[in-house]
């Protein structure tokens, strides 16, 4: 078991795999950012720079502080490049594609690398289940955006080593975070409460109640930072519509949890938000 961590290998390199790569550099760790798609590495890097350059106008991140935050931050497509003390993946949320990786990544690495994924709603236990050595595997799941969110959920499988559980939890203090120990259940504790703030929204679009603009309106205005239909938007339309899917097939399909025909209609439509430019809004 390792008693540290030193060098992190981050799979995914998209709107959270970029966020997490960015505050864990930040933090003086030497980052991998894994993509198989070369574009999607610059563009991360890119985005990286421009989330700095803001934390530097506004005086929170200092000019030293950019260049070495970038400087600790290697890129690669390449798969077997991919090795670390810890990797956290921030890939599609669908189970079988999240367990072929760790195990492929398990087997190019070496035996006490702690593996850990930002699903924010796949059981962890189901995740490792294929893997040699599940004991390595915990959830370590980020909030978008990931640069700049507190809280971060700590989760452990039934396999899971607590040794790996506590030397998460101390990771996730040294880049700043606030973890959260988590069981191993559907949507572990934000997801489960917050799914009814994007379900129970949908509903009343479907029901013509109110427009999306209108319920984000009153919504913000009742106090919350983001109405629902501008959060799945940053969040990504696709990622929230698969994880919604997720929790209602792991609560034995409760209608109080199942997934809106609207939001699917705009994932089949390539309306994924912010990232394609077009969700619920326009950008």
């Amino acid at each position: 078991m390792k008693e540290r961590i030193e060098k992190v290998a981050v799979i995914g390199a998209g709107t959270m795999g970029q966020g997490i790569a960015q505050a864990v550099a930040m933090a003086e760790y030497e980052v991998i950012l894994y993509d198989s798609n070369e574009s999607t590495l610059k563009t991360a890097i890119h985005n990286i720079s421009e989330n700095l350059d803001k934390g530097v106008s506004k005086g929170k991140v200092s000019l030293q502080m950019k260049e070495n935050t970038l400087n600790n931050i290697m890129v690669t497509h390449k798969i077997s490049n991919v090795m670390g003390d810890l990797i956290i993946e921030a890939i599609v949320e669908d189970l079988q594609i999240k367990a072929a990786l760790f195990s492929e990544l398990e087997a190019i690495n070496r035996s006490d690398t702690i593996f850990a994924t930002n699903t924010s709603a796949i059981s962890i236990t189901h995740i490792g289940s294929n893997m040699k050595n599940p004991a390595q595997l915990a959830g370590l799941h980020f909030f978008n955006p990931a640069h700049i969110m507190k809280l971060v959920e700590v989760v452990g499988g039934k396999e899971t080593d607590p040794a790996v559980v506590n030397l998460l939890v101390a990771f996730t203090k040294n880049i700043g975070k606030t973890p959260v120990m988590v069981s191993d259940s559907p949507g572990f504790i934000v997801n489960r409460v917050a799914r009814h703030y994007y379900v129970e929204s949908l509903r009343v679009l479907e029901q013509k109640v109110a427009s999306h603009q209108v319920i984000d309106e009153l919504l913000e205005n009742f106090g919350f930072k983001m109405g629902p239909f501008k959060l799945m938007d940053l969040i990504g339309v696709d990622t929230n519509f698969a994880v919604t899917k997720s929790i209602f097939k792991s609560f034995n399909c409760d209608p109080k949890f199942q997934p809106s025909w609207i939001q699917q209609l705009k994932v089949e439509s390539g309306h994924h938000g912010r990232k394609t430019g077009k969700g619920f809004y326009e950008y």
